[in-house]
Formats: structure tokens, sequence, C-alpha cells
């Protein structure tokens, strides 16, 4: 066969069929009387091991090792081409990934473009400060440039600085709640570190979207996330957060914060009552710990109604001379606030 039919039978093209005969792939078995090269049937299964060779995206020089090296294991070489392979990919999928970014910021000009770019590759730093930076930068200029919002919910959840983290929290709320949906898969990561970043972030969102995260949030498995939803929902007035709270303020945990968020919820009479009677009875499971008695009836201070008096009262003859001494100084605290200016 000729090496136009051998190329148009075998769709490689006489240019590159030279190509193979000149680095020795691929040489014609014979030639014609008019010196024509003549290729035969074990020739041309050679040029279709070539090419599927090279599918697999090896060299020219490899093709020709692989097919005439005696003893050649193909096992190194093709472990190699993964290696490869896994890098190109991994450098087209970021490479996507930032494109998709740059799109959903909805750019308005080229400038637009160049001020997201540099946002990017600031927040993927090796530097801190230079992630802080970016934070800072992207939540000044929300207003008025397009934000990554995924970037942001990104690089806020992978952040181990907390310094860092908290920039990124403002930076992520100045540019509102279009990261909810990104904050609540984080939510139900598998990895609890990244879950608490998540809450974090999300306890800065106002709104019922951001509130009833923060209700799913009092179920995580990890203490830390629901203490910290629990204190925000507190503040949102949620009575959700009460038991959380309540044992917060038994484990000196944020303890100040907890106890002024049951404050706020006994704002309402039908919470009041409910947050005493936790109080009241965490006092009863607490009696071999006088800390612990001592905060809940720093607690009780601001909790209306005789029922948080009454329990006061008896804290104030507690066998600890600390607890009986704070229960006493509440309870005149209640009776100053009670008798007026």
């Amino acid at each position: 066969m000729l090496i136009g039919e051998v190329a148009r039978y075998s769709g490689v093209s006489a240019r590159m069929l030279r190509h193979y005969e000149a680095l020795g792939l691929v040489r014609p078995t014979g030639r014609t009387g008019a010196g024509y090269r003549e290729y035969a049937d074990e020739d041309i299964r050679r040029i279709f091991h070539v090419e599927s060779l090279r599918s697999l995206g090896l060299s020219l020089r490899e093709v020709g090792r692989a097919l005439d090296a005696p003893g050649f294991a193909p096992s190194e070489l093709v472990e190699d081409l993964i290696r490869q392979s896994q890098g190109r990919i991994a450098a087209e999928t970021e490479l996507l990934t930032r494109l998709r970014r740059i799109g959903s910021a909805e750019p308005a000009g080229w400038q637009d473009v160049l001020q997201i770019v540099a946002l990017l590759q600031a927040l993927g730093s090796h530097s801190p400060g230079t992630r802080q930076r970016a934070a800072l930068s992207s939540a000044s200029s929300a207003e008025e440039a397009p934000v990554p919002v995924e970037a942001l919910v990104e690089a806020v959840l992978g952040e181990a600085d907390p310094i860092v983290e908290g920039a990124l929290r403002w930076a992520l709320a100045r540019s509102g709640d279009g990261g909810l949906p990104l904050l609540a898969r984080g939510l139900g990561s598998p990895v609890a570190e990244v879950r608490r970043r998540a809450v974090r972030s999300v306890a800065e969102l106002p709104g019922g979207e951001a509130t009833a995260l923060l209700r799913e949030a009092l179920a995580d498995s990890d203490v830390a996330v629901r203490r910290c939803a629990a204190l925000e929902l507190g503040a949102r007035g949620v009575a959700d957060a009460v038991p959380t709270l309540v044992d917060m303020v038994v484990e000196e945990v944020n303890d100040v914060d907890a106890a002024d968020a049951l404050s706020t919820l006994a704002g309402r009479p039908a919470l009041a009552d409910r947050i005493t009677g936790l109080l009241v009875e965490r006092l009863a499971h607490s009696a071999a710990q006088p800390s612990a008695r001592r905060r809940l009836a720093q607690a009780l201070a601001d909790i209306p109604g005789t029922t948080a008096s009454d329990a006061l009262t008896e804290l104030s003859h507690d066998e600890d001379r600390a607890v009986a001494l704070t229960a006493t100084y509440v309870l005149g605290m209640r009776e100053a606030r009670a008798d007026g200016p």
C-alpha cells in the first residue's frame, strides 16, 4: 500500500508518516519499482500502535521506547502519565473555578475583572497579612465593586488564622446573603472545624434564612457549633437556644455572654419561667460545685419573677460563702431595681 492510501486508511497524514519514518518509528517495508514507499500490513499495524500510544499522552520518543525496548514494562510510564493527567486536570479545574467566580460576580468591565483576579490571588496567598488585607479591601469596596461571594465563602471555611477569618466574615456579611447556600453546605461538612467557621459566618448575617440555619446548628454533634449558634439565636430571641445557653453558664463557657442572652430572652414573660425553671433545676444538680452555683446565681440576676427571687434567697444561705455573698448581692440589686430611683 502506497503512502497516500495509508494516509487515507489510517487517518495519519502523509507528512506525519514521513516524520515517523525519519524518527525510525515506522519504516515502510519496501519500495515500488518507481521508488515509492510501500507499506506492508505489519507496517500499518505499527502505525495504529503508534497512534494508540500517542492517544494516551506519550511523546513520540516514549512511543518508540515502548514499542522497541526489549522487556519494556509499561506500569511506571502509565503511572507517570496518570500523574501528568491529574496535574493538568487540577490546573484546568482551578482555571474553570476562577472563571466561574469571575462570571458570578458579574463584572461590568475589564477593570472589574482585573480587580476580581487580584482579589482571588490575594485570598490564595500563603501570607495571612495578604489574605487579611484582601478581605478588608473586599469589604470596604463591596458596594462599589463586584465581589466573588463563592471565593469569600471558600476562603472563610478554610481559614485557620482567627484574625483573617474575622476579616473574611466581615467581608462576607458586607456582600449580602448570597453566600448562605454555600455556608449551609459548610454546616454539613464532615469536618467539625469547617462547621464551626460556617456557623460563625452565618451568625454575622441577618434574616430568617440565617436564623433557620442557626436553628439546625443547635443539633450539631460538635458542642462548639451548638454554642455559637445558641449565643446568636439568644440575641435573636429564639427560645430553642435556652437549654444550650444554660449549659454554657454551668460549664463556664462564654458564661457571661450566655447569661446576657438568657436575660434578653427572659424579657418575654412566657420564657422567663421556663428559663428560671432550667436554672433552678441545674442548681439542684450542681450542689457539689460551688463555682457553678455562683454562676447560676449571677445568671438569675436579670430573670424576672418570684421563682428566680426564691431561688436566690435560698442561695443566699448557701454553705459556700462566695455563693451566698453573690446571691445576696444579686438579691439586693433586684430589690433596688424594684424600688426604683
